[in-house]
């Protein structure tokens, strides 16, 4: 799925609405039957509806939001902020309410006017949509700070009035309504996938409100969420007749004395995820630690006892991958740097790799193209400097991700595979369960693996985050939802991939 910027969503609004063509009122009512059904999936009718609508079109699709709940059945009253001057639909909506002749409408024009609102409530705003370009202010500002203040659950409609459908300072000090959900038309925003706004935009659904899809295909955009079926269109095909041979072969530098539980995890991962050969290359310390715990994979042994110093590339491998619990040794160090200046493999650097190139950043003009790095938040500062926010961060991984021709994995809650297009993919499956030790380490399993089975590099790299997530939902599921650890996410890959392979088989 494409998503766009606030100003690309309002282009493909006015195409839809000239070459469908709909009247914008009547796209405006396509919207709100979509939030309508958002909503009752959300909340009863048990619950009293308050509605805090703005001037523009954001706060038109609350008002006609009211008037379909209140024929299900649901108790709504509506708030309008005074202003001089209202978008054309948003009046025909109120008119059309007024003459409705159910649901109570006032106006704010202070605070004198803020309602009292009952604890078993629910609070919608519709007050500023994804056009907001400036902080609140006056009543509108004063009215969010009174909302939030409220005990009660709070939802936004489309984004919550005040933050910006990308950038935002950080902290945020400007006045942000705080969503428990929210439902957003058609796309989700970009805002959307930064840690720091959590705090306002909550749970997120988007609902489909039917635009025009030849302008969604035809508006560009540099984001993308992933969803099945881009999984469906590019996951290894399984043929008959393969052996293992075919399916790749993988190696795995990882581990040092204390820190062989990476290169088991990693490997188990690669293994799981499809490729036909894993070798492992731990020191002489890891061989039976290794063996006895994966007897499914190859053990190569560096000539040193506790950490890594060399690995014997002789073009066997279709890809490689290391740094899960390397350490950063002197000796490793140097190591490190051998392999780079020989290696023309495929390759993924995750962990004490990456901690190594930190202290060198020049070790980065060693890689070949499309290299795939995966840091979480604090390798990333390591690299690349600190930034004030989560879109600074993105921009930032974004250009270096072009300047070094590199494939960024940056890890999080929506982790974000920036390509040296300019490209941005951002995950739609995991969960805070992954918060763990070793998952990271399954994850560089994951794309190696795909990597080694002939998947291009952005491709093993979208996947393979998408694959580790939809694992690690599954495992939270089959143990109740409490916590995982990175073996369950390893243990899962199977049913993971069972879900798409399953429905190959079926078609």
């Amino acid at each position: 799925m494409k998503i766009f910027t606030g100003a690309q969503t309002r282009q493909i609004d006015g195409y839809t609405i000239e070459h469908e063509p709909v009247k914008s009122i009547d796209l405006m009512e396509r919207a709100s039957v979509a939030l309508m059904q958002a909503y009752v999936g959300l909340y009863s009718a048990s619950r009293p509806v308050f509605i805090f609508a703005g001037p523009g079109n954001n706060g038109g699709d609350g008002i006609a939001l009211a008037r379909h709940l209140v024929l299900l059945g649901y108790y709504v009253k509506v708030y309008v902020l005074e202003s001089s001057s209202y978008s054309p639909d948003s009046l025909i909506n109120i008119e059309r309410l007024e003459r409705q002749g159910v649901v109570t409408l006032s106006y704010i024009d202070s605070p004198s006017d803020f309602p009292q609102i009952s604890k078993s409530g629910v609070v919608v705003d519709s007050l500023f949509g994804s056009g907001l370009t400036r902080p609140l202010s006056g009543v509108a500002e004063q009215l969010v700070g009174y909302l939030n203040e409220q005990e009660t659950d709070r939802v936004a409609i489309d984004i919550p009035s005040g933050l910006y459908s990308e950038g935002n300072p950080f902290p945020n000090q400007n006045t942000v309504y705080r969503a428990a959900v929210t439902i957003a038309i058609q796309f989700p925003k970009v805002s959307f996938f930064f840690p720091e706004n959590d705090q306002y935009v909550g749970q997120w659904v988007v609902v489909d409100i039917g635009l025009h899809p030849k302008a969604i295909c035809e508006v560009s955009s540099p984001y993308f969420l992933v969803d099945e079926q881009y999984i469906f269109d590019n996951l290894p095909h399984k043929n008959k007749f393969d052996h293992k041979g075919l399916r790749g072969h993988c190696l795995i530098i990882a581990g040092c004395h204390g820190m062989y539980g990476a290169a088991i995890i990693s490997a188990k991962s690669c293994l799981m995820a499809g490729a036909g050969l894993v070798s492992v290359h731990v020191p002489q310390g890891g061989l039976s630690i290794v063996q006895q715990a994966l007897p499914e994979a190859i053990v190569d042994i560096d000539m040193n006892e506790h950490y890594f110093t060399n690995a014997n590339l002789d073009g066997k491998y279709n890809a490689i991958a290391i740094g899960p619990g390397l350490g950063t040794h002197p000796q490793t160090m140097v190591g490190f740097k051998q392999f780079l200046q020989k290696n023309k493999c495929p390759l993924v650097i995750d962990a004490d790799g990456l901690n190594i190139i930190a202290t060198n950043l020049e070790l980065i003009k060693l890689l070949p193209q499309s290299t795939i790095i995966t840091p979480h938040v604090g390798e990333f500062n390591r690299l690349f400097g600190k930034t004030d926010s989560g879109y600074s961060r993105l921009a930032q991984a974004q250009r270096f991700a072009a300047q070094y021709s590199i494939i960024i994995v940056l890890k999080g809650a929506h982790t974000q595979i920036l390509c040296p297009s300019g490209q941005v993919y951002f995950n739609s499956t995991g969960n805070s369960a992954m918060a763990t030790a070793g998952s990271g380490d399954s994850l560089t399993g994951i794309i190696v693996s795909l990597l080694g089975q002939g998947l291009k590099p952005i491709k093993a790299a979208v996947l393979g985050v998408y694959l580790h997530g939809k694992a690690a939902d599954l495992a939270l599921e089959a143990k109740g939802g409490g916590s995982i650890v990175a073996a369950d996410i390893s243990s899962a890959l199977s049913a993971a991939l069972g879900h798409f392979y399953n429905q190959f088989t079926k078609k």
